[in-house]
């Protein structure tokens, strides 16, 4: 993989993490475009770093809610800061419950599978169609909401269902508040991206060669300044219920994966 192709895919993974399109959809269908071939320990070890660098943009934009929070744990209380933590954790279970269990068929879907792609694609495009369209309240997320939030999070371990754009459209759904939609949304998948870069490190899973420093370093780089600007725009556009746009591009772009497949 070159420097370029490199940059490409960390721009596409730090615009698509946040954007509700899907960022494993959009990697699956960069890398058929580019006809990349390459073996699964280089690409696992390329996506890593991808993730860890949006994760780490999270984090930045993020930076006062979360030292506010970390504020509030050590109070040692019932607040705020505690009842969300606590239901950041419930949002975490079925997700880490499905990685656990079917890792290896999970990891199936990511051979290239461009009609799959497409399907979820569609399918992403009808939950955020529906987001659009709800009512906006002043609700906050309850434990059963991040119960039912993180569901559709592991849903959404399939490449072509967006993960943000699931788990904001099913808050908004349940009834939440847009705003504090899309900021759990984003916190909620931190824990998550942070502990699969540790269990695929300890693991040796992944192994970093002095050969691909530059190209993981473009990657990240690109990465992480992509996801800073993504997610705020992201924030912005829930707010003002914009997610019927992202709808009609996933629309698109999964018609045209589908019929890309059978050529």
């Amino acid at each position: 993989m070159d420097l370029l192709e490199s940059i490409i895919l960390g721009i596409i993974q730090g615009l698509t993490e946040f954007l509700p399109v899907s960022s494993s959809g959009h990697l699956e269908l960069a890398k058929a475009i580019f006809g990349n071939n390459a073996v699964p320990q280089e690409s696992l070890t390329f996506t890593v770093v991808l993730h860890a660098a949006t994760a780490l943009s999270t984090l930045v934009v993020f930076r006062d809610e979360i030292i506010q929070l970390f504020k509030g744990l050590f109070q040692f209380s019932w607040n705020e800061e505690m009842q969300f933590s606590l239901k950041i954790i419930v949002s975490m279970i079925p997700a880490v419950i499905i990685g656990l269990l079917f890792e290896e068929q999970l990891e199936s879907f990511f051979n290239g599978n461009i009609f799959l792609v497409g399907c979820m694609l569609l399918i992403t495009a009808a939950l955020l169609l529906l987001a659009d369209k709800a009512k906006d309240t002043n609700k906050n997320v309850s434990f059963i909401n991040a119960l039912v939030i993180g569901i559709s999070q592991a849903i959404a371990m399939l490449p072509g269902i967006s993960r943000s754009g699931t788990t904001i459209s099913t808050s908004v759904l349940l009834g939440v508040d847009r705003a504090r939609a899309a900021r759990f949304s984003f916190l909620m998948v931190v824990p998550l991206i942070f502990g699969k870069v540790a269990k695929d490190i300890l693991s040796g899973d992944i192994n970093f060669q002095s050969s691909e420093i530059a190209s993981l370093s473009a990657g990240f780089i690109s990465a992480f300044i992509a996801g800073l600007l993504a997610c705020n725009w992201m924030i912005a556009l829930v707010k003002k219920s914009k997610l019927s746009y992202f709808s009609v591009y996933c629309v698109v772009v999964g018609l045209i994966a589908i019929i890309y497949s059978f050529v």
